[in-house]
């Protein structure tokens, strides 16, 4: 008698409310979208750390996904203006247009670095708006954080009290973290370094790493042995610890220079969620990140 009466309150119940389909650019906001919204939320990334964000081919996985989805978490900042666009477009769901509840950029709540004081393509692949890689300072995350939980609570009002409490945690362990990470951080504090491309500029004014040089002649723009050798040359006036890439980069060019400065040290940074075998979520991606830096400049 109890088992059937357990049935038909089930039935009476009806089905269990479809989670909220989540649609995140890169990990870093697939990770965030999970931290905030648990199961209440289910979650595709449409991009791995192995993968550059700003060239990725609007696949038929991907509309497929698009298709499905309420809510669009993109970084934004022209970051996936290369195929963001199309595959809204073809998607046909109105609910990720720009505009709507359901297109959400996390770049529209922080500062952003590196804003140009002119745009000209023969500057390199610039963005309008400024550096995008907003995520690589945790203090930013906060914030996307707070605009995210806000918005997942009004596609699902139902589910707002259960949103606003696993926010308020994270935003608790977030600061915790970070807290921490700054003690730890401190012999960074002033450290000279050559990036790849400028995808660790958020990173390096949070820690006060000094950035010298860059391999990249322009932005976007792959280097090239003379330009490499120029880059050299200027480390013999302007020494730097390390050389920092990203996983999507080739070793090579990073190897090349390390291999001509005696101390220097290339370092591949996991730069987001999946980039290495530590940075599974987003704490574990600034506790690797720290680790490596500081081993680089340990010896």
């Amino acid at each position: 008698m109890r088992a059937l009466i357990a049935v038909l309150l089930g039935l009476a119940a009806g089905p269990a409310a479809a989670a909220l389909e989540v649609f995140a650019c890169t990990p870093e906001w697939a990770a965030l979208a999970r931290e905030l919204g648990g199961e209440r939320v289910s979650v595709y990334e449409a991009t791995s750390a192995r993968q550059d964000p700003h060239r990725i081919e609007a696949r038929p996985a991907l509309l497929a996904r698009a298709r499905r989805a309420d809510l669009l978490v993109c970084t934004g900042a022209e970051l996936e203006a290369g195929w963001l666009p199309l595959l809204q477009r073809e998607s046909g769901n109105p609910r990720i247009q720009s505009g709507r509840p359901g297109y959400f950029e996390a770049a529209a709540y922080v500062e952003l670095l590196e804003k140009p004081a002119a745009l000209d393509r023969s500057l390199g692949d610039i963005h309008a708006a400024g550096n995008p890689h907003i995520h690589l300072d945790p203090r930013n995350l906060l914030k996307v954080a707070d605009a995210l939980a806000r918005r997942l609570a009004e596609l699902s009002p139902k589910d707002a009290v259960y949103f606003e409490s696993r926010h308020r945690d994270f935003s608790s362990r977030m600061r915790e973290a970070i807290a921490r990470w700054e003690r730890e951080a401190a012999p960074l504090r002033g450290v000279p370094v050559v990036t790849h491309h400028r995808h660790s500029s958020y990173l390096l004014a949070w820690l006060g790493i000094k950035q010298v040089a860059d391999l990249e002649p322009l932005p976007g723009v792959e280097p090239s042995v003379a330009h490499l050798a120029k880059v050299v040359e200027q480390l013999r006036t302007e020494p730097a610890r390390m050389v920092l890439r990203v996983p999507y980069q080739s070793p090579r060019p990073s190897e090349w220079v390390v291999g001509r400065v005696p101390g220097m040290r290339a370092v591949e940074l996991p730069f987001t969620v999946g980039g290495s075998e530590r940075a599974k979520d987003l704490f574990g991606l600034f506790d690797d990140t720290l680790a490596r830096l500081l081993a680089a400049v340990r010896g």
